[in-house]
């Protein structure tokens, strides 16, 4: 078996997904990247890894990104759990569909690859899940109704897997980002953050890769919040 350092990256065509997926090849990962876009298999290749375009609402597609994982590197080192945007609208407009869908998004987007990489990480006695989450999962919003509450169902589910598999040093833990540039950028929201200022992808990047690291070894089943002071009194 191979001891290059591997690292799996979800939803990694754009945003703070694309922006792990460099990072981590730059720290000297093999990467492979999972997006429905075809950006993610492009970006890839660009890094010298593997890509999928597919949709990380599919066990077929999940399962594929992972063997093919498995037959070039020979192991999975890291998994980046990175997620699209979910349904939104006032809170008792969304429909059952759409609730579905946000559950989808949000909350099965972890635990799918997690079902695939853990016994993989469990042979190697090593391995770590990072999801990217949302800075509003423990203080909702109205503007992310399904991201709060999926996420918060997220964080329950990472303290029970971190509970179960600590023993065999695979861990999880939940990156909580706040305004970040990936989103349209709006005074309002800018006023809001103590920092004055929108986070950059590659905070959240350079946040995922420590989680990655052997410094962060004794770190599991955390929430992380990187969002500028915006809930500092949480």
């Amino acid at each position: 078996m191979s001891e290059q350092r591997v690292a799996i990256i979800t939803a990694g065509g754009s945003g703070m997904g694309a922006a792990a997926a460099k990072r981590l090849a730059s720290d000297g990962f093999k990467v492979a990247v999972l997006s429905s876009s075809g950006k993610g298999e492009a970006l890839a290749a660009e890094l010298g890894g593997f890509g999928v375009t597919g949709s990380n609402q599919s066990n077929d597609d999940l399962k594929h990104l992972v063997d093919g994982t498995m037959e070039r590197f020979g192991r999975i080192d890291v998994l980046v759990n990175s997620a699209g945007h979910g349904p939104r609208a006032q809170i008792l407009e969304i429909t059952d569909e759409d609730w579905h869908k946000g559950i989808d998004t949000y909350l099965l987007n972890v635990i799918r690859p997690t079902r695939l990489v853990t016994p993989v990480m469990q042979s190697q006695k090593s391995g770590t899940i990072i999801n990217i989450s949302t800075a509003w999962a423990f203080e909702p919003s109205a503007m992310f109704p399904t991201s709060a509450v999926a996420r918060a169902g997220l964080a329950a589910f990472t303290k029970i897997f971190a509970d179960t598999y600590a023993a065999d040093n695979v861990r999880m833990n939940n990156v909580l980002p706040g305004w970040i540039d990936s989103l349209p950028a709006t005074e309002e929201r800018r006023g809001s953050v103590p920092m004055q200022r929108y986070g950059k992808s590659e905070e959240i990047a350079a946040t995922v890769a420590f989680l990655a690291s052997e410094g962060a070894g004794y770190i599991t089943g955390q929430n992380i919040r990187v969002d500028g002071g915006l809930t500092r009194a949480v």
